[in-house]
């Protein structure tokens, strides 16, 4: 959930581009071959006397071999080995400066705006000055130089071990945890020299763990019998309150029923935009917000805050709320960072086990960031959360959940599913520091779009973001003219090799070049407006008429987000569904009622956010 960016001044982007180019001028010279970093895993190996599959393992559950262009992950790690120097990537900013959304995002309650400090990072993350004592090298050498920084993990696992009998509590030390986060990570490790592996890096490094059958990890525990997780990763309870508060208040989060009461339709991946420690205390603390589950970012913990039959106050908009299960990952959207491959897989197995729990389809439609959450009015659109952000790896994520984006369509389709090439994918987006310069040139699931096939146009205009009519911008915090990895779209137009899909009542323009296509024919259904229909209203939510209502419960406003839909525009379907309203605004239970309505509404993908259309006002067609 990070906080709002400014767009730079166009002069802020030209001398920021002038330093970050001095800047890459500088910067380490890429292998000469593309074998060169199998090569640094083998000789750092040989000299430490860690086994090369021990390694190689490590690192892959840490960052998959990657460089990630020398940027810090979201747990201040650095290059293959993630070693973490807090120092060098910053602290943390403050976990409440995150823009002006009020996570219930409920009108019939004040909006909440509560106030956290400064998220402190723990100790642990300092392991490059260990590694620097080991190694001989300096801090920035280590965080800079790839194969510095492999010399550096092997290492720091080789005084783990110590003559130890085997590999294994070196492994589990080197995440950072202890118990049974500790030895989850490692047997993710362990898992993963046993089946084997092989990828080309994102610096283009080709890479590969041969796969040793015999290889063991020990028995996983089980987790506590109070926690909704699956037995192949690490999950603890830590219990968020419900608790009255003075003033008729309570936080921080309300009870229900579902889904006997309300079906889960969408699970909703957040970033915390603070560190473990302090995110905890946040979860624990009745005056603040909630959400369901926290994922750690150097070994994968799941931590369980809110039962997942209660609505917690999450995504900003309370119909989502309502229908959602909110998941924060230990991370920091805002400053660019890139997330842990131990992250993404216990994320994953979460994600799954639920979407087969509660029946949630795996795809972008339903798994979403707190990116894809529309607002609920007009006025609330310019205040929305943006995480996890355009640097979440939504293809190699929805691999992990065995459902695969993409390619499934016949050639010629109208329908479209944005798949770039994440590793070469790399939009060049601002913001991500507080001084101005661009983010690094590094993979990225986003896909700027521009309002004519050509680089040199302006982006699309989206004035719920940008009220007085101005384009959107390439701030890292600006959706406004972004398609995401797995979201699907109705293609408007071709041009070359442009194409131009219906986004938020616009052309939206991309390169989607023959032999490097960045969309795929998809499959599915589209909505049009009815005939004689020349626009009909979009909506942030589904809620039902006035009549629906009981006497004792406030009619819910049914207000269109300022967008037009028009004749001959087409978007894609993610189903239909019934008219409800979550009425919960006092402590006691007993007042609490589920409204359902006659309505119906059809969910649609209408710009980077999902959103809603009356049923009655649209044709369903299959796309062709």
């Amino acid at each position: 959930m990070p906080m709002s960016t400014r767009p730079l001044s166009r002069a802020a982007v030209l001398t920021a581009a002038v330093s970050l180019t001095a800047a890459l001028a500088t910067a380490p010279a890429q292998a000469a071959t593309t074998e060169q970093r199998q090569r640094d895993f083998t000789a750092a190996a040989t000299e430490f006397g860690v086994p090369e599959n021990v390694l190689l393992g490590v690192s892959y559950l840490e960052s998959r071999w990657d460089f990630n262009a020398g940027t810090p992950s979201t747990s201040a790690g650095y290059g293959p080995m993630h070693l973490t120097d807090v120092r060098e990537a910053g602290a943390a900013t403050s976990h409440h400066d995150e823009g002006t959304e009020d996570p219930r995002g409920d009108d019939a309650r004040p909006a909440l705006h509560p106030e956290a400090g400064p998220a402190t990072p723990p100790p642990g993350l300092q392991t490059i000055d260990e590694a620097a004592q080991l190694t001989g090298q300096t801090a920035e050498t280590l965080r800079t130089d790839p194969a510095q920084n492999i010399r550096g993990g092997a290492a720091l696992l080789a005084k783990y071990h110590a003559g130890q009998a085997d590999w294994y509590d070196a492994v589990a030390r080197y995440s950072g945890s202890t118990g049974e986060a500790a030895q989850t990570f490692a047997d993710e490790v362990f898992d993963t020299i046993k089946t084997g592996v092989a990828r080309t890096t994102d610096d283009g490094q080709q890479v590969t763990l041969a796969a040793t059958p015999d290889v063991a990890a020990k028995q996983h525990p089980g987790n506590p019998a109070n926690v909704e997780c699956p037995r192949t990763v690490a999950c603890e309870s830590v219990p968020a309150p419900y608790q009255e508060l003075p003033n008729d208040d309570y936080g921080n989060h309300d009870l229900a029923n579902r889904p006997v009461s309300q079906k889960i339709d969408h699970i909703v991946i957040h970033d915390t935009e603070g560190y473990w420690d302090s995110v905890l205390k946040l979860a624990q603390d009745p005056t603040y917000v909630s959400w369901h589950y926290t994922i750690r970012s150097n070994d994968g913990l799941i931590a369980q805050h809110v039962p997942t039959k209660d609505v917690a106050w999450h995504a900003g908009n309370w119909y989502i709320n309502a229908k959602s299960i909110g998941i924060e990952h230990e991370g920091f959207a805002a400053k660019g960072t890139w997330y842990t491959e131990a992250m993404y897989r216990s994320s994953a197995k979460l994600v799954g086990y639920l979407a087969r729990k509660y029946d949630i389809p795996l795809d972008r439609a339903h798994i979403i960031g707190h990116d894809n959450v529309p607002g609920t009015v007009p006025s609330t659109i310019a205040g929305m959360h943006w995480d996890p952000g355009p640097y979440w790896d939504w293809s190699h994520y929805f691999d992990l959940l065995g459902a695969p984006l993409g390619g499934f369509g016949l050639p010629g389709s109208s329908l479209v599913t944005i798949d770039p090439d994440f590793a070469k994918n790399q939009p060049i987006f601002t913001g991500c520091d507080a001084v101005g310069t661009p983010c690094a040139a590094r993979g990225s699931e986003a896909v700027v779009l521009h309002s004519e096939p050509n680089d040199a146009s302006p982006l699309l205009k989206d004035v719920g973001l940008h009220t007085d009519g101005s384009p959107s911008t390439m701030a890292v915090s600006d959706v406004g003219s972004r398609a995401a990895t797995g979201q699907r779209y109705a293609v408007a137009d071709v041009s070359g090799d442009w194409t131009a899909i219906w986004y938020l009542g616009q052309k939206g323009w991309f390169h989607n070049p023959r032999g490097a296509r960045v969309a795929k024919p998809a499959i599915g259904l589209v909505v049009t407006p009815k005939p004689g229909l020349a626009t009909i209203p979009v909506y942030g939510r589904a809620y039902p008429e006035p009549e629906a209502y009981p006497a004792n419960v406030k009619v819910q406003a049914i207000t269109p987000l300022p967008y037009t839909l028009a004749a001959g525009q087409k978007y894609s379907s993610a189903g239909t569904v019934g008219s409800e309203y979550y009425s919960a605004t006092t402590f006691d239970v007993a007042d609490h009622v589920v409204v359902k309505g006659k309505l119906k509404y059809v969910q649609i993908q209408f710009g980077h956010r999902i959103a809603f259309v009356k049923a009655d006002d649209v044709r369903i067609l299959p796309a062709f």
